[in-house]
Parts: structure tokens; C-alpha cells; sequence
């Protein structure tokens, strides 16, 4: 029998504790925030990664969802900025309260099982500023031991968890590990102006716990006005893949939620607006309303009659 669905009205959340950091990061350029629930081997190596191969200085902000593998004391001893929940509270509501903290003008979304390689943050950084303006949103490039997340470098295994990872064989290979950049950025490392994180409201509470963010907030920017949605090639990290999402819990129905809200298929929004993982060739196309159109609004409007 499949398993019931999260639903909005499911979503509680709880009380969040905020602690700042004793001694604030001068001159951060981004805000990295950092969800990790019990996962503190690879929010560790995490850390430790942006801070040996960033080229800028990072205000980086962890929320702890439980912490009861010893995250709470680990953050604390590091000085970290950090939100606390005493249970999982998934990534909508843990994202934003940490994301309150924010101290730069860039905020960046990175999942807790990622490793940022060196020069991550220059290749972003450069990006950005090769925009021209606020109105963007940019992904950093995984490299991943399989799958298929479009935009990504696969299949390149460094190791599945961190006892496991060969670091040393990743950064010898890393000159070779390149592809172009890539249009329809909605995959973390995910990198967006504090203007524009607030403008849009951060991430959609009712998509908790948290399939489908990435889309949805992609999608309220494109409604205010983005039409830059860059991959960048040059900006790696290595992704050990599902390391939260593959636990034991409830997870929402992001493409029917998706579809109720903004009247199209995720899929007809990330494949044919922002043409994900395919070599960028300029800003998002603007919404034709075509044969191709009315037929994904047909498929859209079936989730009003199906449970």
C-alpha cells in the first residue's frame, strides 16, 4: 500500500531557537545557509570545505533540525550562527529562520552532504557580477558518483559518505571535471540576492518538508521579474546524493502542489521555460502561449480532480 502523502495541513512548525554568532564574519560575501538534520559527519566535512577552498570570507548559518547526534555542540564549539528545532522541521521553515540571520547580500542555499571545491565561490562570485543586476538566480555545478540531475557531472565516484570520500583524488582530478554552463538553475548550491530571497518570501512553507522548494522559488522569482537562471560550470561541488531525503518520513507532492499553484506541470516549467541542464544560451524564454502551453495547463488542471 503506498504510503500517505505529507499534506500542507500536516506542516507544524516548531519553536525556533535563533543563536548568533559570538564573533559576526567581516566582509562575508555570501550567507551560506546549511540545513543538517542528525547528520553531523557530513555537515562537518561541509564546513570544513567552504572554508579551506573559498576564495572570499562566508558567513555560514546551520540549522539544526534535532541535532541529537551531537550537531548542537558541534555548531556551538565552531561559533557557527545558527537556528535550532528540537525535532526535524524538513527545509521550508528551517531555511528561512536561518536565512533571518543573513549578514551578506548574497544568500546560498547548500545541502549538508555536499563539498565545496576550490574556487567554488570566485566562479560564482564572478557570475554574479557578470549579471549586471539583482534579478538572478545561480546554481553551482555537482559532481555526483551517478544519477542524472541535468546540469550535473556524472559519473564521477570520490566516495559515498565521508569516512569513504578520496578528497585528494577529487582535487587531482578536478581540472578535468568541467562542462559549460547550463541554463534553468534550480539544483543547490543555489545563489540569490537578499533582495530578491526577500521579495519572494524565501521558500513556500507549504511545500514542507521540503520537495520541490527549489522550483517553487525559482518559479516566484520568475514571476518578479528574473529571467537569468545560470549553472555555473567553473562553480563545483561534490554531492553525495540523499543523504536526508532517502530517511523515513512523509514527503510532500511537490508536482501536484506545483501544479494546483501556478497552473502548469513542474516539469513544463523547468524543461521548457528554464530548459534545465541544457548548455545556456541566454535568459529564460517567456511563457508562449501555444498549442504545447494549453496542453500542459490540460495536464495541470487534472490535479483538481484527483486526489
Amino acid at each position: 500500500m503506498a504510503r500517505a502523502r505529507h499534506t500542507p495541513l500536516d506542516t507544524r512548525a516548531p519553536a525556533v531557537e535563533v543563536h548568533p554568532a559570538p564573533r559576526p564574519v567581516e566582509g562575508a560575501r555570501f550567507t551560506v545557509v546549511i540545513p543538517s538534520w542528525n547528520n553531523l559527519a557530513y555537515l562537518r566535512l561541509c564546513v570544513e570545505s567552504i572554508r579551506k577552498n573559498s576564495a572570499a570570507r562566508h558567513q555560514i548559518v546551520v540549522h539544526v533540525n534535532e541535532g541529537a547526534d551531537g550537531t548542537r555542540e558541534w555548531v556551538r564549539a565552531e561559533g557557527l550562527d545558527h537556528t535550532l528545532t528540537a525535532e526535524n522541521a524538513g527545509i521550508c521553515f528551517p531555511v528561512n529562520a536561518a536565512a533571518g540571520l543573513a549578514r551578506a547580500d548574497y544568500v546560498v542555499y547548500m545541502n549538508d552532504d555536499m563539498y565545496a571545491c576550490p574556487g567554488w565561490d570566485a566562479a560564482l562570485l564572478d557570475a554574479a557580477a557578470a549579471v549586471g543586476h539583482e534579478r538572478f538566480m545561480l546554481s553551482g555545478t555537482m559532481i555526483e558518483p551517478g544519477g542524472k540531475t541535468p546540469g550535473s557531472i556524472v559519473p564521477h565516484d570520490f566516495g559515498g559518505d565521508p569516512s569513504s570520500f578520496r578528497e585528494g583524488e577529487l582535487l587531482a582530478a578536478l581540472d578535468g571535471l568541467v562542462r559549460p554552463d547550463w541554463s534553468g538553475a534550480t539544483s543547490p548550491p543555489t545563489l540569490v540576492h537578499r533582495r530578491m530571497w526577500e521579495m519572494v518570501g524565501g521558500y513556500s512553507v507549504e511545500f514542507s518538508p521540503g520537495m520541490g522548494t527549489d522550483p517553487d522559488l525559482a518559479m516566484k522569482l520568475w514571476l518578479a521579474g528574473v529571467r537569468e537562471f545560470r549553472g555555473v560550470g567553473s562553480s563545483r561541488v561534490y554531492h553525495f546524493r540523499h543523504k536526508s531525503v532517502g530517511r523515513d518520513i512523509r514527503l510532500n507532492d511537490d508536482s501536484r502542489q506545483f501544479a494546483l499553484k501556478y497552473g502548469i506541470p513542474i516539469s513544463y516549467f523547468l524543461w521548457e521555460v528554464l530548459s534545465w541542464g541544457q548548455p545556456y544560451a541566454g535568459p529564460a524564454r517567456e511563457i508562449p502561449r501555444d498549442a504545447r502551453f494549453l496542453w500542459a495547463r490540460a495536464r495541470a488542471f487534472r490535479y483538481r480532480f484527483t486526489p
